[in-house]
């Protein structure tokens, strides 16, 4: 069970939510499920990658968020001539005006911020795509042979265009996987899109206060890693997952019928993180199997890549995500209130 600390972080993990929510809801209209996402990616310490059609406020929701949690924040507009060194930074040769001596100076390059927002990603080939990497998973940069570490926390909100093909270069699965979350935003609704209309074609300026700042917001990532979970609930993520995987083991029909490839471990490890933020952020102390269902299309949509049948008849990942949940049922092997937990999963760590 969690310690009296442990319960006051969790609830002040839930009163930062509601503050930063409120924050976010001043400048961006609707999108109560994307920001939901971000957030319990946030305090996972996740990677996030959002999907949608040009227009919705991607960025706009990307920069208002490091508003208001204090942090530092940078933007990359890729395109197809970004080099590498334009992200992680280079080496110049400096000369000193007083001794007249030369020396190599490190340039830091705009990787360098806790928040970094990679806007239209898939514009800029795999080369300069995989600049993100060691940066995504080790926190750390290698320039010249020198490791430099990345201030903490340290996130990548990444931006991609889904109707674009032209001049794009598709992620490679590799990368991929080391988002937490895809996140999808779809077009607003009717009276939402009348509020958006109405807040921004007046002479209104609103500013947003912050509410977090960085070590703030890592001591309340570590909060969450201490949520318990019980068995029957982390076994009921891994049979999600282990359910894509087609020739390995008994598989749904329909993923044998529909899917060439499955989610790995990571995907069992981002399902167990992201339910714990969640289980918080809806103010318990515990995971349901529901926080895992909640979560597992944002987790795995881009982690199950289907086939020609798929495409043939206009399957999409969601789909095969949401046939698992209607088959796969939990294991009745204890409930969450029973108290019955693993270690393993109170100490998960899938950074």
């Amino acid at each position: 069970m969690l310690e009296d600390k442990d319960l006051e972080a969790v609830q002040q993990l839930k009163d930062a939510y509601d503050k930063i929510t409120t924050e976010l809801n001043k400048i961006i209209v609707g999108q109560t499920q994307v920001i939901e996402e971000l957030l319990v990616a946030l305090f996972a310490r996740g990677h996030c990658l959002l999907v949608g059609v040009p227009g919705l406020a991607k960025t706009l929701l990307i920069h208002t968020l490091a508003d208001a949690l204090s942090l530092q924040f940078n933007r990359i507009q890729f395109t197809p001539d970004l080099m590498p060194s334009d992200i992680t930074g280079t080496e110049v040769i400096q000369e000193d005006k007083t001794s007249g001596t030369r020396e190599l100076r490190f340039l830091k390059g705009p990787i360098f911020a806790n928040v970094l927002l990679a806007d239209e990603i898939n514009r800029t080939p795999p080369k300069t795509q995989a600049a993100l990497l060691e940066a995504m998973q080790e926190h750390q940069v290698t320039i010249g042979g020198e490791r430099r570490i990345l201030d903490e926390p340290f996130f990548v909100l990444a931006t991609q265009n889904p109707i674009e093909q032209e001049g794009t270069y598709p992620l490679p699965e590799a990368q991929l996987d080391r988002f937490m979350f895809n996140i999808l935003i779809d077009y607003p609704q009717e009276e939402e899109e009348l509020e958006i209309v109405r807040r921004t074609t007046a002479d209104v300026s609103v500013e947003v206060s912050p509410t977090l700042d960085a070590q703030e917001i890592q001591l309340l990532a570590q909060t969450v890693r201490r949520v318990p979970i019980a068995d029957h609930v982390a076994r009921y993520a891994m049979q999600l997952v282990r359910a894509t995987r087609r020739g390995k083991g008994e598989v749904p029909s329909f993923v044998s019928e529909y899917v060439s490839w499955g989610a790995g471990p990571r995907a069992t490890q981002f399902l167990v993180l992201g339910g714990k933020a969640r289980a918080i952020l809806q103010g318990r102390y515990y995971v349901d199997v529901e926080d895992i269902r909640a979560v597992a299309p944002a987790v795995l949509r881009h982690r199950i890549m289907t086939n020609f049948n798929a495409e043939a008849e206009g399957i999409k990942p969601d789909d095969i995500v949401r046939m698992l949940i209607e088959t796969i049922s939990p294991n009745q092997g204890g409930g969450a209130d029973s108290g019955s937990e693993s270690e393993i999963f109170r100490s998960a760590d899938a950074r």
